[in-house]
């Protein structure tokens, strides 16, 4: 069975790291296993773990578009 840190899962979901750890502060998806390693408790990743994640993403998760700025192409129209 393969584990995964953190990081490693939030890349291979495509979402930031921060925003991995803002669903799990909110309970939005479930706390994989903890370890302690020198003194510091990690999560530790399973693949069942990681197929719940991907799961919730496709489900609910839907990156906003962003804006464009208009700012910036009334200055390029008004230079050439």
């Amino acid at each position: 069975m393969t584990f995964y840190s953190t990081q490693e899962v939030a890349n291979l979901v495509g979402v930031h790291n921060n925003t991995l750890k803002r669903w799990l502060r909110s309970g939005l998806i479930d706390e994989p296993r903890h370890t302690k390693i020198a003194m510091q408790n990690h999560r530790v990743w399973s693949e069942r773990d990681l197929e719940r994640v991907l799961k919730f993403k496709y489900t609910n998760y839907r990156k906003k578009p962003r804006r464009k700025n208009a700012g910036s192409m009334k200055a390029r129209r008004s230079k050439s």
